[in-house]
C-alpha cells in the first residue's frame, strides 16, 4: 500500500469521475465502492446507499473520490502532472482529459477536466528542453504559446 493517497473531493460525481479516470489511463481499475449508511446522516446529509468514496488506481498510483458536497471546489492550486514519452501520449492524455472541460483554463500542457480538476500534461521532451542551456529559453517561449505541447513545434523553436 503507498503511503500518501490523494484523496479528491466531488460533489455528486465520484464515482463517475473515477470511472472516466479508469477509461483514460492503462493499468486504472476501481478497487472498492463505498456507501453511505444511516449513521451520521445528519453531518453529511446523503441519502443511505449514496456512493461516500471510491477507491481506484492509474497506473499504479491510488487515488479516493469522495462524494462530500458542495461546500469545496477544485482550483488550479493543486493538479496531477502526467508524464509522456510521445507525442501520441500526450494526444491522448489531451484529448481525452480535456473532453467537457474548461477550455479557457489550457495553457501550457494544463488544463481542467470536465470535474474541474486540473492535470498537466507534459512531454518528457519538454523537461529535457528546458533544462538545457542552450535550448531552455527557446523552449519556454514557444510551450508559453502553446494549449497542448506540440513537441515537434519545441524542437522546431530550440534550432532556431
Amino acid at each position: 500500500m503507498q503511503h500518501i493517497t490523494p484523496f479528491l473531493w466531488y460533489d455528486g460525481q465520484a464515482e463517475a469521475a473515477a470511472a472516466f479516470y479508469v477509461s483514460v489511463f492503462p493499468n486504472a481499475r476501481i478497487h472498492r465502492v463505498l456507501r453511505y449508511g444511516e449513521a451520521g446522516r445528519e453531518q453529511h446529509g446523503q441519502a443511505p446507499g449514496t456512493v461516500m468514496t471510491v477507491e481506484f488506481e492509474l497506473d499504479r498510483q491510488r487515488f479516493t473520490a469522495l462524494n462530500g458536497g458542495p461546500q469545496f471546489r477544485f482550483t488550479p492550486a493543486v493538479s496531477f502532472v502526467v508524464h509522456c514519452r510521445t507525442q501520441a501520449d500526450v494526444d491522448h492524455y489531451w484529448d481525452s482529459l480535456s473532453e467537457g472541460g474548461a477550455p479557457e483554463a489550457q495553457q501550457c500542457g494544463w488544463l481542467a477536466d470536465r470535474y474541474g480538476l486540473s492535470w498537466q500534461i507534459v512531454p518528457d521532451r519538454l523537461v529535457e528542453l528546458l533544462a538545457d542551456p542552450a535550448t531552455g529559453q527557446r523552449a519556454m517561449q514557444a510551450m508559453l504559446s502553446m494549449k497542448k505541447i506540440d513537441i515537434a513545434e519545441l524542437e522546431r523553436a530550440c534550432e532556431g
